[in-house]
């Protein structure tokens, strides 16, 4: 696996000393890409996630590096092959001064799978588990077959009050159920302008230092530069990858940046004969080419990752070769990066009976991921010369993530070929490969972001053998064999992992983190 250079890999420090002073008690963040709602089991979505954490605490946290540590439970273990026992924090109290319990845990539990026209919700974590009460504070977690990666799965969910249990995704926006166990306070929410949060006086952990935080989007990455430089923000993230290099000369401002763990990649439409953006070359209907394993392979190989990474993200990102960076939990030792290879992609094309080409779209956001609308038009010009003609559609996420999903009839995928990225919540390899790459089964909680629906037993079974093996060798082993084999039959398309970046003025440093996640909590002083 490729390293990054000296520049992107190691987290710049401070520069030098700033003219302006740094609130004592309010931060104020620019947010590259805001939530799409606040209640926190509607969109399972990196900014969704990152601000329910403020409010809504786990039952299990995660650090920077997505270690878990006890949250709202203070301990859990297996106590027999089918059930984990959680025993939960005591004396904890909800924003609204109720009482945190198990039947709090029961109701979230329940609720979380099942919140209406979620674009993509937590069912992953959650179907296949019981939860049942056994006292105020323990309840067991109950599967069919053993499952040691029950405290990884259940660290992605936020807890909220069984009051809050009946609430709708609106009830939550207009923050009469925003209410949680977190050290924030919903304080107001207004869509494309502001999330405020006031401090959690009672919090039961450490205190923030921040009495209010201010999160604002601010979805153009020179703007939110401006209002760095200007003093409007104490802190940004996404710092367009073209500011970079300047901002680290400026002696007023402070440079953090880490590796994440989120791939970017591209889905293709392996269920329909007929794909709806797929069409020969001249506009005419054909059987859809995208099922074809050799013309997924030729389309892979006519993508040169290097260039996207060194042109489109200014050398700021890791060429990807499967799910996850080298060092997480069931990655392969075995997979590299897909070599460019124009002439073997034509070769490919023309074996499949394609020589000639056809016609598609990619579709992607535009303010979502680093650079997404810029790596989109790459994409579409390195497929076009080598005879897959590409038009790209660009959109909003607020927009996109809804028709990827289900846009079209029968709540099915919308489109052929489109950009997406997955951050393994759980910070390990049965994350992407349960949500991305196992059959869609809603029921089963699997391929609940298999938007191009590839299918394969083979793989599915692997999936399902590593989910309920104990040994963590042979379950670290399994776990790569699926990868290998879903990369094999090119079920998506990895193009690169993601580096961030974040810039805050002087005297204030963010501890970075693989998750993505931008938290008021990991803005400390210098």
């Amino acid at each position: 696996m490729r390293k990054l250079t000296t520049a992107t890999a190691v987290a710049f420090g401070i520069l030098a000393v700033g003219a302006t002073a740094v609130s004592a008690e309010k931060l104020t963040i620019g947010l590259a890409s805001e939530p799409t709602s606040l209640d926190p089991h509607f969109h399972n979505l990196g900014p969704n996630n990152a601000m329910s954490v403020h409010i809504f605490d786990r039952l299990i946290a995660q650090d920077e590096k997505q270690r878990l540590s006890p949250g709202l439970a203070v301990s859990w273990k297996p106590v027999d092959d089918l059930t984990w026992e959680f025993k939960l924090r005591q004396g904890v109290k909800f924003h609204d001064g109720s009482d945190f319990n198990a039947d709090d845990v029961v109701c979230t539990m329940a609720r979380a799978p099942e919140v209406p026209n979620s674009p993509s919700g937590y069912g992953t974590y959650l179907k296949g588990k019981e939860v049942v009460k056994i006292d105020d504070y323990t309840v067991h977690f109950k599967t069919a077959a053993p499952y040691p990666l029950m405290g990884n799965d259940i660290s992605t969910i936020p807890v909220i009050s069984e009051a809050g249990c009946a609430a709708t995704t609106e009830d939550f926006n207009a923050g009469t159920a925003a209410i949680g166990t977190g050290p924030f306070k919903f304080g107001s929410y207004t869509p494309g302008e502001s999330i405020v949060l006031t401090r959690n006086d009672n919090y039961w952990g450490d205190a923030p230092i921040w009495s209010e935080v201010e999160y604002r989007p601010i979805t153009s990455g020179p703007s939110r530069v401006a209002s760095l430089l200007a003093g409007d923000v104490d802190m940004i993230t996404g710092v367009p990858t073209t500011d970079i290099a300047t901002l680290k000369g400026n002696g007023d401002i402070t440079l953090s940046q880490g590796a994440s763990n989120r791939v970017i990649y591209l889905h293709l439409d392996q269920f329909r004969e007929n794909s709806p953006f797929v069409k020969a070359n001249g506009g005419g209907d054909i059987k859809n080419p995208l099922m074809d394993v050799r013309v997924r392979t030729a389309i892979s190989k006519a993508i040169n990752r290097d260039a996207i990474v060194e042109r489109v993200m200014e050398g700021v990102a890791i060429p990807a070769g499967q799910l996850l960076p080298e060092g997480f939990f069931g990655v392969s030792d075995k997979l590299d990066v897909v070599a460019y290879d124009p002439e073997g992609a034509k070769a490919l094309l023309a074996e499949a009976g394609y020589g000639d080409g056809f016609e598609m779209t990619i579709h992607g956001p535009n303010d979502r991921y680093i650079n997404d609308a810029k790596i989109v038009e790459a994409i579409a010009q390195m497929l076009t010369r080598v005879g897959i003609k590409t038009a790209v559609e660009t959109m909003p996420r607020s927009v996109y993530f809804g028709r990827a999903s289900s846009g079209a009839e029968g709540n099915l995928p919308e489109f052929s070929f489109i950009l997406v990225g997955w951050g393994a919540g759980s910070g390990e390899a049965s994350s992407p490969l349960k949500s991305l790459i196992a059959t869609f089964d809603k029921s089963a909680g699997m391929g609940s972001a298999n938007r191009g629906r590839h299918s394969d037993p083979q793989t599915d079974a692997l999936i399902k053998e590593a989910l309920r093996t104990v040994d963590d060798a042979k379950r670290q082993a399994l776990l790569a064999a699926a990868t290998e084999r879903a990369i094999g039959n090119v079920a998506i398309i990895p193009t690169h992992f993601q580096v961030n970046t974040w810039a805050s003025k002087k005297g204030l440093r963010y501890i970075a983190r693989t998750d993505e996640y931008t938290l008021a909590t990991g803005v400390v002083k210098e």
